[in-house]
């Protein structure tokens, strides 16, 4: 074969011939590139190539397509298509940037809510999350973006507020995303705290107890939620003190009759094994348990377990903590009593000695 008998994409110069299933006589191609989609130069579409709204499908090939309609049933995913004029673009651009567009498909009235907050600046722009002020009221909130989430746990926070997590003050579902307003809590994350240093052994007893409340509050909820996802990034000390949980985008329900997670999420060396698909059951309450033992072990020596163990006492409750057995994990509530023992008075004093050598 001959360079000339090559067909490349003309977005991203991907060799088209060499990709599965391809053949330059259908009447158009996903490039495995990029994604784009190719239209067969040789088919007779008219002016406007009209695409599924749901799956993507080109409708203009589907067998008794007639854009003089008002709408169309692709025969690909049966999605009823509106066939206006109002969704027609000049470009591909222009199409592909609606489509990516995180506020397509909102009502007016939701994106006039929208409309009374103020993109300021991108706290996390790779997660699309933004700091936004309220113009009514001057003050700062915060704006995510969500491509995983279960929209249902959101509600419910915003229903039932959970003490020392961030309020929940908005939640719009677009065609690309959920679109979360929720409070802006001020402070440092343990992610920057750790970057300056490693945290004195009774402050990070007191904050794994104080996120330990925080959970108990979801754990105990009528369907326990179960967070998933604990970890330096997601905590954060706010500027009176307070200990704040953040990031709800993977929480589940917890549902004993599951004997695995539908969707395996979570982040290295914090997920419990089970979240991770290992082991014969779905994540319980426990995960939780075990990313607080892995927390605890990082605030107090900056390292993982594996490479280095919080020295003394606190070890044993860290490693009943991570232990791959869900069984043999502390609950919440007995992870309280544990470290509440520390916390005595004899306990500051082995803690107090110990800092001192």
């Amino acid at each position: 074969m001959t360079s000339e008998q090559y067909e490349f994409c003309p977005r991203c110069d991907a060799n088209l011939t060499f990709q599965k299933g391809y053949d330059n006589t259908l009447p158009y191609w996903i490039c495995r590139g990029c994604g784009e989609m190719l239209i067969n130069p040789e088919l007779d579409t008219g002016d406007v190539m009209w695409f599924c709204d749901d799956c993507g499908a080109l409708l203009n090939v589907q067998e008794g397509f007639d854009e003089g309609r008002d709408e169309w049933k692709c025969t690909e995913c049966g999605h009823v298509n509106e066939l206006s004029d109002k969704d027609v673009y000049e470009s591909d651009d222009e199409y592909q940037a609606e489509m990516g567009n995180p506020y397509r498909g909102l009502s007016d009235e939701e994106m006039l809510s929208l409309s009374m907050y103020r993109d300021e600046d991108f706290l996390d722009e790779d997660k699309g999350i933004i700091l936004v002020r309220n113009m009514e009221s001057g003050k700062p909130f915060v704006k995510k973006l969500l491509t995983t989430y279960d929209k249902s746990i959101y509600m419910y926070l915003m229903e039932h507020p959970v003490l020392h997590m961030p309020r929940i003050i908005g939640i719009h579902e677009s065609s690309n995303c959920l679109i979360v307003i929720e409070e802006y809590i001020e402070g440092k994350t343990l992610s920057e705290m750790l970057e300056e240093a490693v945290i004195p052994e009774h402050q990070a007893i007191d904050i794994t107890k104080r996120i330990c409340k925080v959970l108990l509050q979801l754990h105990t909820s009528e369907t326990p939620i179960i967070h998933r996802d604990i970890k330096p990034s997601n905590v954060i000390l706010s500027s009176d003190g307070q200990v704040y949980l953040l990031d709800m985008n993977v929480a589940k329900w917890y549902d004993p009759g599951k004997i695995d997670d539908t969707r395996h999420m979570g982040t290295r060396y914090y997920a419990a094994p089970e979240q991770m698909g290992y082991g014969m059951k779905a994540s319980s309450p426990k995960a939780d348990v075990y990313a607080l033992g892995m927390l605890l072990n990082v605030m107090i020596t900056g390292e993982y377990p594996k490479v280095r163990k919080a020295p003394g006492e606190i070890w044993d409750i860290i490693e009943k903590c991570i232990s791959l057995d869900e069984e043999k994990r502390f609950t919440v509530e007995e992870l309280i009593r544990e470290l509440d023992k520390l916390d005595k008075p004899d306990g500051l004093k082995r803690l107090e000695r110990k800092e001192r050598d």
